[in-house]
């Protein structure tokens, strides 16, 4: 997984539209939805905040800067800690990023923000099966306002695991939560086109397009479903629109080589 498609991935839902295999999109903030109390955790939250633009800029030594200068201020604030797990996680660093996380968790448990974020460190490296209890202990925090995040997150890491039942249940649980999602509608086109109900997948792949400008992966799919059903105009058409708008892609690489499946 490349350090854009992480750093995208920390925006799912807050504006960002990449799809695909390669990102999940599933970390996300930094910054704990609490309010801050006192002055010094008041100067912690500022500097985290704007530590988590840093990062999301792509600015990590600037980000980790910013989140030593919370935990100055105030030694315990959890969301400081989730910060510089989720800017190691950036950096590839996961003994850092694992450290990191698990001091926020100690320190704030029930934080759904965190735990949805150790959830997706978990998935993103290797460790699948013990993400979904993270994700679900986030989902079901009766104070957490997003909750479609880690139900998405869980489907995307049940796809990982390889069951498809369970990840269609959580996908569909998170679209229900937020019909806008193009996160779970991606998966859910992707699931049905592997497991060939090419025009359901048709039906899931045609929402994206009517809620965002088609990314390369979003594409991709959509010109390997209509491929599927035979219907070489539309095949044709998605595959000029991925050489035209995406050349070098690993997608556009697949179709020069004719490599579908």
């Amino acid at each position: 997984m490349n350090k854009a498609m992480l750093v995208c991935g920390m925006l799912l839902l807050a504006g960002c539209t990449a799809t695909g295999s390669g990102s999940g999109k599933g970390a996300q903030q930094a910054v704990s939805a609490q309010p801050a109390e006192g002055e010094q955790q008041q100067r912690a939250k500022v500097h985290t905040e704007l530590g988590s633009l840093y990062m999301l800029d792509g600015r990590s030594a600037i980000a980790l800067e910013e989140a030593r200068i919370a935990l100055a201020a105030d030694p315990n604030y959890a969301p400081a800690y989730n910060l510089l797990g989720l800017t190691h996680m950036v950096l590839n660093e996961p003994r850092l990023a694992e450290d990191n996380f698990q001091k926020a968790l100690r320190l704030a448990p029930g934080d759904p923000e965190i735990s949805n974020n150790y959830g997706w460190f978990l998935c993103q490296n290797g460790r699948e099966l013990g993400s979904i209890a993270y994700f679900m202990a986030a989902a079901k925090n009766p104070l957490y306002t997003a909750p479609t995040k880690p139900y998405t997150n869980a489907g995307v890491c049940s796809v990982r695991l390889k069951d498809d039942k369970a990840a269609e249940d959580y996908l569909m649980t998170a679209l229900r939560l937020s019909p806008t999602n193009t996160q779970a509608l991606f998966w859910l086109a992707d699931i049905a086109h592997r497991q060939g109900r090419y025009s359901e997948a048709r039906q899931w792949a045609g929402d994206i397009e009517k809620m965002m400008e088609p990314t390369a992966e979003v594409i991709w799919l959509t010109l390997r479903i209509e491929r599927k059903l035979g219907n070489r105009e539309a095949e044709a058409r998605y595959a000029s629109q991925l050489r035209r708008r995406f050349p070098g892609s690993p997608e556009q690489r697949l179709l020069t080589q004719g490599q579908y499946e």
